[in-house]
């Protein structure tokens, strides 16, 4: 069966309050996060703060109460829709640049529960989210697959705390021996396959496209289509290691134009460049003070023009309702209402049955935004790029 799963969601706070992900919104507790994941149409939820102790005293909580209850190939089941795949986000301080982020996936309660004591030793602050570890990326490893885990590198061309971004032109010279072991990266909001398939050393790599979603309505705007036959732990994993049929046959992600660093950016002067990259300074005020964009970026490592492996499946540009001009949270409300979820109201429902919900007018731009006819302006040094209507 296809499902859909974004892996990279945050906790901003427990439900008792106790912060977790300091610049994510408070609402998103563990059941926000999968009550609004039924709403947007996500099978498999993957939560990336779950080595907190007290979010995983309130994981154990909801498992008592029947809220949640363990499934078999591992994950957790909330209502028998949503599977939830326990994980954690790591900041690795051990390198000799940068501070990039990954992130462990794991298959049981016991297992986070073991990676939480492990890498606590680590940190100052276990319960906090995305905390600095004093290990490179081989030890880093080393401590997610003790605990029976998987490692995944994070938004892994970012300019801020990623690998290509901000620590290495290749990742194999920081996992070394263990970097067949990374079955998978994440790609992140400003790149797609096309930009990812000009490294040769990502040409055997699973590409992940997930929202790392800091608020609730962010949840989905990136997410993968999984060809498995069950949502679990391990079926997840024989996905991203392409086994007996397994695979990820779809990435939905965002134009890479809206990502927030898209292109370089001057930091002197706000100038976004549209030259052609690699841009290293400021065309309009000729600073060197700019952050380089992601497209920048591959430009400047990559070893070839695109080519995409035989297995490679198709990246999709998907704009999100709340992108669009005009369609405001009430909006969405009703979509979600009449159509069942957000996704289905985007991707699948007809121009008629939209018309009769929000109106000819934003029933158009949806189509416009599913077709791929939308015009998309450049985003660049934390700023999205934006959906121009004409």
């Amino acid at each position: 069966m296809k499902i859909y799963g974004d892996l990279h969601i945050h906790i901003g706070r427990t439900e008792k309050g106790i912060s977790v992900k300091v610049a994510a919104s408070k609402d998103l507790t563990v059941l926000n996060i999968l009550k609004r994941s039924l709403l947007k149409g996500i099978n498999v939820v993957g939560i990336v703060d779950c080595a907190s102790p007290p979010v995983i005293h309130e994981i154990k909580r909801h498992c008592e109460e029947g809220v949640l209850s363990c499934i078999e190939g591992g994950g957790l089941k909330y209502k028998g829709k949503v599977t939830l795949i326990l994980g954690s986000e790591i900041e690795i301080g051990g390198e000799e640049e940068g501070s990039p982020h990954l992130i462990g996936y794991f298959k049981s309660i016991e297992d986070i529960s073991s990676f939480s004591e492990k890498i606590g030793k680590y940190m100052k602050n276990v319960r906090l989210s995305s905390q600095r570890v004093s290990l490179n990326s081989e030890e880093a490893v080393e401590v997610i697959k003790s605990c029976n885990g998987i490692a995944v590198p994070a938004h892994v061309f970012t300019p801020f705390k990623s690998y290509y971004g901000s620590c290495t032109d290749r990742l194999h010279k920081v996992f070394k021996d263990r970097y067949k072991e990374i079955e998978a990266v994440e790609l992140g909001l400003s790149a797609d396959s096309d930009m990812a398939d000009q490294i040769e050393e990502l040409s055997l790599k699973t590409f992940l496209s997930n929202s790392d979603a800091h608020s609730l309505n962010k949840i989905g705007r990136e997410f993968n289509v999984f060809e498995v036959e069950e949502a679990n732990f391990e079926e997840i994993l024989m996905a991203l290691k392409r086994e007996k049929g397994r695979k990820v046959v779809k990435n939905y992600g965002l134009d890479p134009k809206l990502g927030k660093y898209h292109r370089t950016f001057c930091l002197e002067c706000g100038y976004i460049a549209k030259e052609t990259p690699p841009v290293r300074r400021c065309p309009r005020c000729g600073s060197d003070k700019v952050l380089m964009g992601v497209r920048d970026r591959i430009e400047e490592i990559k070893d070839y023009d695109t080519r995409h492996p035989d297995f490679r499946p198709p990246y999709i540009y998907q704009i999100p309702l709340e992108f669009i001009p005009n369609i405001g949270k009430r909006t969405v409300e009703k979509l979600v209402h009449h159509f069942g979820s957000e996704l289905y109201a985007l991707h699948e429902a007809s121009y008629e049955d939209l018309e009769k919900v929000v109106g000819e007018k934003n029933a158009l731009n949806i189509l416009k935004a599913r077709n791929g006819e939308l015009t998309v302006s450049s985003g660049g040094g934390g700023i999205y790029g934006k959906v121009l209507l004409e």
